[in-house]
């Protein structure tokens, strides 16, 4: 690597929007996110599968699943 061009890596602090502040490495000193593991529903377990439309249903229909 050559020397005195790349940025500086140093601990970070990161924000989330719900609250949860954890250290990380990164070129900045804070970060600011809107979501994290801590309220992202796929590591919280409260997914939600919105059919919108009956999008499922049309899908079942059209290929004779139902």
């Amino acid at each position: 690597m050559k020397e005195k061009i790349h940025p500086k890596y140093q601990s970070a602090t990161v924000t989330c929007a719900c609250g949860n502040i954890f250290e990380t490495g990164s070129t900045k000193k804070e970060l600011k996110v809107e979501i994290c593991s801590n309220c992202h529903p796929f590591f919280t377990g409260k997914q939600k599968f919105i059919d919108t439309g009956g999008r499922v249903e049309r899908f079942k229909r059209k290929y004779g699943m139902e």
